[in-house]
């Protein structure tokens, strides 16, 4: 796929396709306060609920599953309105997966970074992952 080459005062590919910033998730190894535990995906969680900026704090497991990418680099997330669209050519650090009911989430990596796609299926209200 060809890179997009925009100028800095043009805006980035996420606002002209109407994707919607979502959370930025922060790599850690220390225990937070109110730290939540994801156990199907073996991680801890925590900040976003108080974060007016979507800050989320990750811990894992020795044996979580996650690409060690994810589990060094902070990430951005994005909500899309169709992951399985959104997806498509994309290299993909793992499955498609659903940290919780009538969240979609697919990890990609774009330039050396990771990059968290976020579907909320329709019937389900908006919530953390």
């Amino acid at each position: 796929m060809k890179a997009m080459i925009r100028k800095d005062h043009e805006p980035p590919a996420v606002a002209i396709m109407g994707w919607r910033y979502h959370h930025m998730g922060i790599p850690t190894d220390k225990p937070r306060p109110g730290e939540r535990y994801l156990e199907h995906l073996k991680v801890y969680v925590s900040g976003f609920e108080t974060s007016p900026y979507g800050i989320e704090w990750m811990r894992f497991d020795p044996d979580c599953p996650v690409s060690e990418l994810i589990r060094t680099t902070p990430h951005i997330a994005i909500e899309v309105d169709n992951l399985d669209v959104e997806i498509r050519g994309k290299e993909l650090l793992g499955p498609v997966s659903e940290p919780s009911e009538g969240v979609r989430v697919a990890m990609m990596v774009d330039n050396g970074a990771p990059v968290e796609l976020v579907e909320f299926r329709r019937g389900f209200p908006k919530s953390a992952e």
